[in-house]
C-alpha cells in the first residue's frame, strides 16, 4: 500500500539558496581488475558523460611492492581496458598504483586527493545476510558519497531516483546538496520513500520536519514523498525500485549520527549485498 506526498515546490533554483553549488570534479575506483571493477569503471565513465570535466583515477591497491616492470605492464592492461570500454570522457581516466588494503588506503587516498565521489563495483552476495564484503565496509567508513554498482546492473545516467528516510529527522540536510548535484546533472527525477510498519499517519508526524529540507536542497527535481507499509523494510524498497522503474537508490547511513544513537548499519550492508541498482550512499 502506498501513500504519497507530491512535493509543493514548483519555482526552479530556490532563491533564497547560495550560488556556491555543489559540483563533482574528482572520483575515485578502487580497482583490482575484476569484473566487478571493470563494471564501476564503465558506470563511473557514463557517470561522467562526454562534456563534463571529471577527473577518474583507478586505485590498484597491492599487497606488496610493485616492479617497475609490473607497474608497465598494469598501466597496459589497465588503458586496454578504457579503450574496450569505447566511453570518450572529456578526461582520459587514469591508474594509480599503490600499497595498502580496503578501505582505508582508499579512504587515506580520498581524504589527500579531495575526492568528491568514490565508485565501487560489488558481486552482491544472495545467500549470506552476515556477509560483509569490502564494498560494505566501505560504505559505512567513508565520510564522503559513495556509490556501489552491483554486476549485472546497466551502465546509464541515473533518470529516477529514490531516496530512502526512516522516520528521523536527517541529522545534516546539507549532505542532500551532492543529490542535488547529481539530479541537476542528469535532470533526474527524485522520489523519496519511507517504509512504515504500523501507522501511516505517525511516519508522517515523524518526517514532516524532512519536508522543508527536502524540497529547499532538492528544488524541483524532487517531485514526491511516499510511504509503504512493510513489515520488510528491505523487501519494500525493492518494491518500490521496481514499482518506479529506479535506476539509483540513494540510502543516508546513520552508523556515524551524532545527534541520535547511531545504526549498526546492518539495513546498509543488506541493500549493498542485495540491490540490483547502484547505490548512492552519502555521508
Amino acid at each position: 500500500m502506498f501513500y504519497t506526498v507530491f512535493s509543493t515546490y514548483i519555482w526552479g533554483i530556490n532563491p533564497l539558496k547560495s550560488f556556491a553549488m555543489k559540483t563533482i570534479n574528482k572520483i575515485l575506483i578502487p580497482f583490482d581488475f575484476t569484473e566487478a571493477a571493470i563494471n564501476a569503471l564503465d558506470y563511473a565513465l557514463e557517470f561522467a558523460g562526454y562534456d563534463k570535466p571529471i577527473a577518474i583515477t583507478a586505485v590498484y591497491l597491492s599487497s606488496k611492492p610493485v616492479s617497475e616492470y609490473e607497474l608497465q605492464e598494469t598501466q597496459t592492461s589497465f588503458r586496454n581496458i578504457v579503450a574496450d570500454l569505447n566511453k570518450k570522457p572529456m578526461i582520459s581516466p587514469a591508474l594509480r598504483v599503490t600499497e595498502g588494503a580496503l578501505p582505508s588506503a582508499l579512504l587515506e587516498l580520498q581524504t589527500e586527493s579531495e575526492a568528491d565521489l568514490i565508485i565501487m563495483g560489488t558481486m552482491g552476495d544472495t545467500s549470506l545476510d552476515q556477509h560483509v564484503t569490502n564494498t560494505s565496509n566501505l560504505v559505512l567508513e567513508a565520510e564522503c558519497p559513495v556509490i556501489s554498482v552491483p554486476m549485472g546492473s546497466e551502465s546509464k545516467r541515473p533518470e529516477e531516483i529514490a531516496l530512502v528516510l526512516g522516520k528521523e529527522e536527517i541529522e545534516d540536510a546539507s549532505v542532500l546538496d551532492f543529490l542535488l548535484a547529481v539530479a541537476r546533472s542528469f535532470n533526474a527525477k527524485v522520489h523519496v520513500l519511507t517504509i512504515y510498519a504500523e501507522s501511516v499517519y505517525a511516519e508522517k508526524v515523524e518526517v514532516a520536519s524532512n519536508e522543508d529540507s527536502l524540497e529547499y536542497y532538492l528544488e524541483n527535481f524532487y517531485v514526491e514523498h511516499s510511504f509503504e507499509k512493510n513489515q520488510d523494510v528491505e523487501q519494500g524498497i525493492y518494491n518500490y525500485l521496481e514499482d518506479k522503474n529506479i535506476d539509483l537508490l540513494v540510502i543516508i547511513p546513520r552508523n556515524h549520527a551524532r545527534k541520535t544513537e547511531p545504526s549498526d548499519g546492518r539495513l546498509t550492508k543488506l541493500l549493498t549485498l542485495h540491490s540490483r541498482v547502484p547505490i548512492l550512499s552519502l555521508d
